[in-house]
């Protein structure tokens, strides 16, 4: 009977056992379960070179508005658009009989302020020559004398002064070409009456022997380095052919609008092939001086609240914040706290928060 009560009380105590076996084993299972796997890869730094094709516009190396600096009438056109025109070459003539006439006037008072220059000037030297023998000329005669002189001399400087101004008042009657180049536009027909208010110019002159293609480059780009000086681009009018163009310059600020910079390309256009206002499409190679760390785009969250990768650390989520720089194929530059050999998610998300447990597998990229 003790043999009996002591067989129950193994059998009962080896279930108890193999009971709490089987739920430790259980609940093991189930943590292990709730840990997540994800695809990781080891970060590495790589050679950022793009090539990249960017909207462009041609303009003229030169572009004039010829306006009227003074009112009058258009007499006469010496040139009409698409005539090529020469440094200096009239353009047009304008009639304004007050101008002349203050001109005419003007001049005449010049040559009566240099009459009486020259009489007083003859006086003075009369004078001057007579006061070598003593007692000839009074002190005071000869005082006056030499005052009316100067006088007459200060009046002379100022009447050749205003005949130089009106001069070149009356100059601005004849209106010419400020350089080598094109009429492209002409607004007004003979007998209008114009001003220096009129809303439009008389005329558009504009150099397009060389053309400046003005490329809007990103802000993400600017700091890149052009893979050489010469850019290839194409025009709307001729999508078949390519042209070339040189690096002038940089405009050296980022437009607020629309975050660009201004690059300038130099295209000589002796034959006049392409036409200033022409749109192009300019490709520019991209590279960086130095390696940059590139991920797959899927590894990089962009949300209202910022734009992260997810780094593996010790088999928690961390969240690192990042800027992107240049995508290259299907990868993109990234900028942030950072290391060669960090493990990021491949497929980041932000639904994972950080802290949380996961466990990575490599990916061969």
């Amino acid at each position: 009977m003790k043999f009996s009560h002591l067989f129950i009380l193994s059998v009962i105590t080896l279930s108890v056992l193999n009971a709490g076996c089987s739920q430790s084993n259980t609940k093991r299972e189930i943590n292990q379960t709730n840990v997540d796997s994800v695809a990781v890869f080891s970060l590495k730094k790589g050679q950022v070179n793009k090539q990249i094709t960017f909207p462009a516009e041609l303009t003229p190396l030169n572009r004039a508005e010829i306006y009227a600096k003074v009112s009058g009438y258009i007499n006469k056109f010496k040139v009409d658009i698409g005539d090529h025109v020469k440094k200096e070459e009239v353009l047009l003539i304008l009639d304004a009989p007050e101008v002349i006439s203050n001109y005419a006037q003007i001049y005449s008072d010049e040559q009566t302020a240099y009459s009486k220059y020259q009489t007083s000037l003859d006086a003075y030297n009369r004078f001057l020559k007579a006061s070598k023998v003593s007692g000839t000329i009074a002190e005071e005669e000869m005082e006056k004398s030499k005052n009316l002189m100067l006088s007459d001399s200060s009046a002379l400087e100022a009447a050749k002064s205003k005949l130089k101004a009106n001069a070149q008042i009356k100059d601005y009657l004849t209106i010419r070409s400020p350089f080598n180049g094109i009429i492209t536009q002409r607004n007004f027909d003979p007998g209008t009456l114009v001003g220096a208010n009129n809303s439009k110019p008389l005329l558009i002159v504009e150099n397009i022997a060389s053309l400046r293609l003005r490329v809007p480059v990103p802000e993400a780009y600017t700091m890149a380095i052009p893979d050489t000086s010469v850019i290839q681009f194409t025009v709307d009018a001729q999508p078949g052919k390519i042209y070339t163009a040189i690096l002038s310059r940089k405009s050296g600020s980022i437009n607020l609008s629309n975050r660009t910079e201004i690059w300038e390309y130099i295209y000589q256009n002796p034959e006049n092939q392409l036409k200033s206002g022409m749109f192009a499409t300019a490709s520019i190679r991209f590279r960086r001086k130095e390696l940059s760390f590139l991920v797959p785009e899927s590894a990089v969250v962009t949300n209202l609240e910022k734009r992260f990768v997810i780094r593996l650390k010790e088999n928690k989520a961390e969240l690192v914040d990042v800027k992107n720089g240049i995508s290259q194929d299907d990868k993109v530059e990234i900028f942030g706290m950072l290391s060669e050999g960090d493990i990021l998610l491949v497929r980041a998300t932000d639904e994972i928060k950080p802290g949380a447990k996961l466990i990575g597998k490599m990916k061969n990229k």
